[in-house]
């Protein structure tokens, strides 16, 4: 994949950098804030080599790209003109779009914790490989090395006000320094030191005394208010003193504002929802284990999963441990189970090769691939994956698993988070794990799936009316070849919509094959290919082809249109005739079959899709008669 040109599509396709306000990355995904999401061509991104999918949520435009994401976002950041100050953008050619406050809080939240991700997971994990070297007895915890090591990793989480305060101005759009100053201000060990003692006050109001290391909720109300400060002070500055008063005014303004109200407030508020966790967790562990661990997927899939955060974040360092890591691993082992249960169900070679594949990747702790790639194509395996999380975080509740650490991905390169003096918890995480795995898989496997791998789906599908209604049929292909890739001309001019608009489940669901449809500006259907007429249905509305490669397609002109009996079609080949690209197959009279009632969208679909790995749009909106529509990839 070039993902130079992949960025180059994607940042075309969004709207073109002047409708991105901003652009971060997550695991997989790629973050837009969109100025105008309507400007954003998501039918064609999802249809991009190199796109797993599209969603909108919580006012976020998200791009699934997989584990090559980083390398998307740095040739994506490397192409825009504002560089790597892209996320801060205020260019606009219009008004920005109106959010809800829920997706405006989602969409802050995630902004804020995304980018120090790798920061405090990878603090993380080097705790946990202390845990593992300290548990196994091959390090001491009374030498230098292991007090070295705890400090890296505990590092990043005592100092997380600093770290939260610059990703939280930037989300802002306020200064990072000022940000990171307000939070070394309340850190520092003199005001610690301070606030220890007790009966402090500033300029005779009472400080109220709290811990701020290792906090999360108080620094991020802070900086929150302190940017609207910034601002206002801004606005009414002189330019020519603006570097000095800015940050004079709000430092002073916001440091002991913070140390008499907010950071009290927000630390009541933290600890409030780490002491409601650990309440639900104890009296109602089995219910809210099972609940979660069966959600959590959803969650992933909607984005309201980074409203965790704070909570896990705060768990971790207010109480020492989290519940809800282990039920992360729940949910996303359950996932790699699902997509195993194809690979063991499915009779197809390229899809049990994907399945596994992407469920190993799940299995690591990135489930993107297995969701999107696999369990939710086929929906049955996806359900499955919901009850195995839910089976394996009830486990998980029954025995009360915690995560003593924050690792990175929540798979087996994190299991480190289960280590405490006690090593029973690893192996309950552990066996919780593999309970998810298990069920998952094994329900897909009973449930089954409807896997499109029938050489001829057009020609022998119940669910059409294509072979009811033929009059003149030819062999298709009688053995299979080695599939080449096949370039697709288009056979009618018109608008290229995808098979999801199509009003057909059997076309809208892929369950006849995959490719695109065509509105139709034109009354004329050409060949798309080189190859053979094998079936002209009766009605004439359908026609199938087999290619000199070996690729066998349908051309469906409208829906239920078969009604007609053949009136306003005029076929101008039969079944067995030679044709190549451009040859005319059919004319119809597009103005009389509408007025009759009857759309005339028009699929081209491939329909021995278990031979191609992928289908490759040419980006068109709109197509002529002989441009190309798209490639089935072998």
């Amino acid at each position: 994949m070039d993902k130079q040109q992949l960025s180059k599509d994607i940042l075309k396709l969004v709207g073109g950098e002047e409708n991105v306000d901003q652009v971060t990355h997550c695991m997989t995904r790629l973050r837009f804030n969109l100025n105008d999401n309507k400007k954003a061509d998501k039918e064609t991104l999802k249809n991009t080599p190199g796109v797993m999918g599209v969603m909108e949520n919580g006012g976020q435009f998200q791009v699934i790209i997989g584990n090559d994401v980083p390398k998307v976002y740095n040739a994506l950041v490397g192409n825009m003109s504002k560089g790597a100050n892209a996320g801060t953008s205020t260019a606009s050619t219009g008004p920005k779009q109106k959010r809800n406050p829920i997706s405006a809080l989602f969409d802050f939240i995630s902004g804020v914790f995304t980018p120090i991700l790798p920061a405090i997971t990878g603090a993380g994990m080097i705790k946990g490989i202390v845990a593992i070297l300290v548990a196994f007895g091959w390090l001491s915890d009374k030498s230098s090395t292991y007090v070295i090591l705890s400090a890296i990793g505990d590092g990043a989480f005592y100092f997380l006000p600093i770290i939260l305060a610059i990703s939280a101005a930037k989300k802002l759009g306020s200064n990072m320094y000022i940000g990171a100053a307000l939070a070394a201000g309340i850190m520092h060990p003199t005001i610690t030191a301070l606030l220890a003692e007790g009966n402090s006050s500033f300029a005779g109001i009472k400080v109220v005394a709290a811990t701020y290391s290792s906090t999360v909720i108080p620094i991020v109300i802070a900086i929150w208010i302190a940017s609207y400060v910034e601002k206002a002070v801004d606005r009414i500055t002189h330019s020519s003193v603006k570097l000095i008063v800015v940050p004079t005014v709000t430092l002073l303004i916001m440091v002991p504002l913070t140390l008499i109200a907010i950071g009290p407030l927000g630390s009541i508020i933290g600890n409030g929802m780490s002491g409601g966790i650990a309440w639900l967790f104890d009296n109602a562990s089995i219910l809210a284990s099972i609940l979660i661990g069966g959600t959590m997927s959803l969650l992933i899939i909607t984005g309201m999963h980074y409203a965790l955060l704070p909570i896990v974040v705060g768990s971790m360092t207010t109480l020492g441990y989290d519940f809800i890591i282990p039920l992360m691993l729940a949910a996303n082992w359950a996932q790699a189970g699902g997509a195993i249960g194809v690979g063991l169900r499915s009779k197809n070679g390229q899809t049990k090769s994907m399945a596994y594949s992407t469920g190993l990747t799940a299995f690591m702790g990135i489930t993107e691939p297995a969701m999107y790639g696999v369990n939710m194509r086929y929906k049955k395996p996806f359900i499955a994956a919901l009850i195995g999380g839910a089976i394996g975080g009830g486990f998980m509740g029954i025995v009360k698993v915690k995560a003593f650490v924050l690792t990175g991905l929540v798979g087996l390169p994190g299991l480190a988070a289960f280590i405490s003096p006690s090593i029973s918890t690893l192996i309950y995480g552990i066996l919780g794990g593999v309970i998810a795995i298990v069920s998952a898989a094994l329900i897909t496997y009973i449930l089954g799936f409807q896997e499109n791998n029938a050489p001829q789906a057009a020609a022998t599908s119940a669910s059409t009316e294509t072979v009811t209604s033929a009059t003149t049929t030819a062999p298709a292909v009688t053995e299979e070849t080695q599939a080449q890739d096949e370039q697709v001309f288009s056979p009618i001019t018109g608008e290229v919509k995808p098979l999801s608009e199509v009003p057909d489940p059997a076309f809208s669901e892929e369950i006849m094959g995959k490719g695109f449809a065509i509105q139709p500006t034109e009354g004329r259907v050409v060949s798309p290919i080189n190859g053979t007429v094998f079936s002209l249905s009766k009605s004439g509305h359908a026609i199938g082809l087999v290619s000199d490669t070996g690729a066998e397609m349908l051309i469906h002109i409208g829906i239920d249109t078969v009604k007609l009996k053949g009136q306003f079609f005029s076929p101008k080949v039969q079944a067995g005739t030679k044709v190549s690209v451009g040859d005319v197959l059919m004319e119809f009279d597009r103005e009389e079959i509408e007025k009759a009632g009857y759309t005339t969208i028009t699929p081209v679909i491939i329909t021995n899709m278990h031979q191609y790995a992928s289908i490759e749009s040419a980006g068109r909106i709109t197509v002529k008669e002989q441009e190309l529509l798209f490639t089935a990839k072998a």
